[in-house]
């Protein structure tokens, strides 16, 4: 069995030079080239990423691997394939635009066997440009989710997954426990993260930042859609049925109601009302009515009242009392908001100044 499999769902990133990037990092590994596999998904892409994949594959044959189909079924339906294809005893995950130092996977690795972990992870660099200059760190998880993954450490992994691109995983855990990830919405993280974790039994870190993500406006998160707010409250659905049907639920009972009322509606609802052009009310009414058929008193909720800001508890204790007063107050505010906004740009512009 090869000891690494890595998956790349690809869409559209020929442009750029960004897939070549990523490739060429993962091409790159100081891993013996007959120690992992390079699973390249494309999802059906309508640029040219097949043909830069199907070059790679020529160039490196035995390590890289692609997969192509007609349908676009998102990254979730791509890592899903990869996950099928794969024949290595751990699995990682990179999204195609960003990329990798070239010890990345052997460092990782490496932290698994000395440690006995079936999950390892570390921090990752913000930047701008395709460069191996670390940028701004972030870190994914905190000291005290790692080591024994006990209740308590479940609890907190379940609240924080952190992001999975910068883990890799033991497959027999994932097969064993037939983990998956969600199709053919975005956000597939938001479910497969949090259920994922509790899984697992050792969680490590290698306290550096070895992941670079990339910013760029096209990025997903710098566009709001209400399919896309629909399909953040398909993934906090799925991690709740998910959860209940294998038993999760009256475990992390209170974890479980805090991570579906932030997915499903508080976050949902404050990114669609700021971020889409012509909101609706029928839609934030339908928000409100879904947090509450699944957890009415979801506003009791310790996490809740520690993790949510003062200002959006008291616009959503607003909207309990009336969808149409918090609808139109929030519109306004937001209006006023922009319109300060605009008259203090035009100032800095008039007199010179920048803000």
């Amino acid at each position: 069995m090869l000891r690494l499999s890595v998956i790349v769902p690809v869409y559209n990133m020929a442009s750029g030079g960004k897939l070549h990037f990523c490739m060429d990092s993962l091409t790159g590994q100081t891993l013996d080239k007959s120690d992992y596999e390079i699973i390249a998904v494309d999802d059906a892409s309508t640029d040219n990423s097949l043909e830069i994949l199907r070059d790679y594959e020529g160039k490196y044959p035995g390590l890289v691997k692609v997969i192509h189909y007609e349908r676009n079924r998102r990254q979730g339906g791509a890592k899903n394939e990869g996950l099928r294809a794969a024949s290595g005893e751990w699995i990682g995950f990179i999204d195609s635009d960003d990329w990798v130092t070239p010890d990345y996977y052997e460092k990782l690795l490496g932290r698994a066997e000395e440690t006995g972990a079936d999950m390892v992870g570390c921090d990752y660099s913000l930047v701008r440009e395709h460069t191996m200059t670390v940028g701004a760190v972030v870190q994914n998880n905190s000291a005290d989710q790692t080591g024994e993954l006990n209740e308590e450490k479940h609890r907190k992994l379940l609240m924080r997954p952190g992001s999975m691109v910068l883990k890799i995983y033991r497959h027999e855990v994932i097969r064993q426990n037939r983990l998956s990830f969600p199709e053919g919405i975005f956000y597939e993280d938001n479910c497969a993260g949090p259920l994922w974790s509790l899984y697992f039994t050792r969680f490590e870190r290698v306290e550096e930042p070895m992941y670079y993500y990339y910013q760029h406006d096209v990025s997903t998160v710098h566009h709001i859609t209400e399919e896309k707010c629909r399909d953040r409250m398909k993934a906090a659905e799925l991690l709740y049925g998910e959860c209940k049907m294998r038993g999760f639920l009256d475990v992390y009972h209170a974890e479980i109601e805090y991570r579906f009322s932030e997915l499903y509606y508080v976050i949902t609802l404050f990114s669609y009302m700021s971020g889409v052009r012509h909101p609706k009310l029928s839609f934030v009414k339908e928000l409100r009515r879904g947090v509450r058929e699944r957890f009415p008193g979801f506003r009791a909720n310790e996490y809740y009242r520690q993790f949510t800001g003062e200002e959006e508890q008291r616009l959503i204790a607003m909207q309990a009392e009336s969808d149409l007063k918090f609808f139109w107050y929030y519109r306004i505010k937001l209006f006023i908001r922009r319109l300060r906004l605009k008259m203090r740009r035009q100032k800095g512009a008039g007199d010179g100044t920048k803000n």
